[in-house]
């Protein structure tokens, strides 16, 4: 009895998490649209601590597939952040920033699901994926309604 409710309250956290978000996987989870910014990001000369960040940075076939999935995600992430960050309504590019963080950590999250092998890792990429996807909807219905 007791695996039943478990099994069944798993049942219904994970339909729940379905009925807020959209039925693509979470890799093609869209950035608001009241997020983006008018300015092509990809042009501008955004200090990133030395790395490049576009590409493969140079390492040609030297990267492993779970690597250039990370790197994929963490370049959509960055170029989301910084267009959410140009708003100029500051509670709006806090929390366009902070999606495009949620994303990214989500991205990061499948990567480990998918490539990696240690349990407790991939149960840990799995409470984030579900925490990040919640605060995403919030933020995401708190756009539509507040957002400037």
């Amino acid at each position: 009895m007791k695996t039943l409710v478990k099994y069944s309250l798993a049942a219904a956290g994970a339909l729940s998490i379905l009925a807020i978000m959209p039925a693509a996987s979470f890799a093609e989870m869209a950035y608001p649209e009241k997020c983006k910014s008018e300015m092509d990001m990809s042009k501008m000369d955004m200090p990133s601590g030395g790395m490049k960040m576009s590409g493969d940075m140079g390492m040609g076939d030297k990267m492993t597939d779970d690597q250039k999935a990370s790197m994929a995600g963490m370049k959509s992430m960055n170029m989301n952040m910084m267009q959410g960050m140009m708003k100029k309504d500051a509670d709006v590019a806090f929390v366009c920033g902070m999606i495009a963080h949620h994303m990214g950590a989500i991205s990061m999250s499948e990567v480990e699901l998918k490539y990696g092998d240690n349990e407790w890792a991939k149960k840990t990429a799995q409470k984030i994926i579900d925490a990040q996807t919640k605060e995403i909807a919030e933020m995401t219905e708190w756009l539509d309604k507040e957002a400037k």
